[in-house]
């Protein structure tokens, strides 16, 4: 009998991990994520201008400010063990793949709570292109509308009725809603949209002022866009996906630096054992809800 050759190879395949890069595009308040709490102090309405003014003295008055605050979330990976055989025997590095994914894993939850933590649906846009199925969940069940570049021209107004700087807006669609609107782009739309790419910032195009950014997972709402669902929640066969369009001064973000724990060479478990923490924040910085959109899809009848 023929004795073959086996051959293990010296690496891992890794797990593939989403585009975190949306999330520096926003005020950063991580000098601040050791508290519990972030206030975000906003200004009240200005004291008003009077045209040709009769009445004087002049009424006096105070301005009433807000206080707008967000609190600080504690994410932990649960812990894993590394057993002594997995460190001698293996022909590839268990300890670095694992303390790798662990660590890309916990940074990507943290950037999906963010985007839950922005999308405060005070503004809400509807989306209006063909029919296409729905794609949120396997759960997900029926047709909705498509994303077009019609959705992204009501936000653009929306913004510039607010009086948004015209600078640093975005827009973060998921893979599928991304897709739908470079389809509804004409040849020269879309040539023009590639070129303003920014790969360095993860841009991948320009699109009615907002710079376009693409995740595999963004937002996802109830039925009818009334409220926002955590990727953690129970799926639903109506709910909606939703791509999220702001303006960088009015969002904010506190991210801390990923701390590990260790028990090397535990005497009941024979090998080391691992965790992850990260405490991380954020949240509209406008009382008014003013430079964030959602651009929910629509549910075909």
């Amino acid at each position: 009998m023929a004795l073959n050759k086996e051959i293990w190879i010296n690496t891992v395949v890794e797990n593939f991990y989403p585009d975190n890069s949306f999330a520096s595009k926003s005020v950063d308040d991580s000098a601040f994520v050791n508290n519990k709490t972030v206030h975000v102090p906003n200004a009240g309405n200005p004291s008003g201008v009077e045209i040709n003014r009769s009445k004087k003295p002049a009424e006096i008055n105070e301005r009433t400010d807000y206080d707008l605050s967000y609190t600080i979330d504690e994410l932990t990976t649960n812990p894993i063990h590394i057993s002594n055989a997995d460190t001698v025997e293996l022909s590839y590095n268990k300890r670095n793949s694992v303390l790798q994914n662990d660590r890309q894993q916990l940074q990507a939850m943290a950037a999906q709570l963010l985007l839950y933590r922005w999308g405060n649906l005070e503004t809400k846009i509807f989306t209006a292109g063909a029919a296409t199925d729905a794609h949120t969940s396997s759960k997900a069940t029926g047709k909705r509308k498509k994303l077009t570049k019609a959705a992204v021209m009501k936000a653009m107004i929306q913004f510039n009725k607010d009086d948004v700087p015209a600078e640093g807006r975005y827009l973060l669609a998921d893979a599928v809603m991304y897709a739908d609107l470079l389809d509804d782009l004409t040849d020269k739309e879309l040539s023009a949209f590639l070129a303003s790419a920014d790969a360095q910032r993860g841009v991948l195009g320009r699109l009615y002022g907002f710079e376009v950014m693409q995740r595999s997972k963004v937002l996802r709402t109830t039925a009818a866009g009334t409220a926002l669902l955590k990727w953690e929640d129970e799926d639903a066969a109506d709910e909606l996906a939703a791509a999220l369009a702001w303006q960088e001064s009015c969002v904010s973000r506190a991210l801390g630096d990923v701390q590990m724990f260790d028990d090397m060479g535990n005497p009941t478990y024979y090998g080391d054992i691992y965790s992850f923490l990260v405490r991380t924040g954020g949240a509209p910085r406008r009382y008014d809800g003013k430079g964030i959109a959602a651009i929910i899809e629509s549910a075909q009848a």
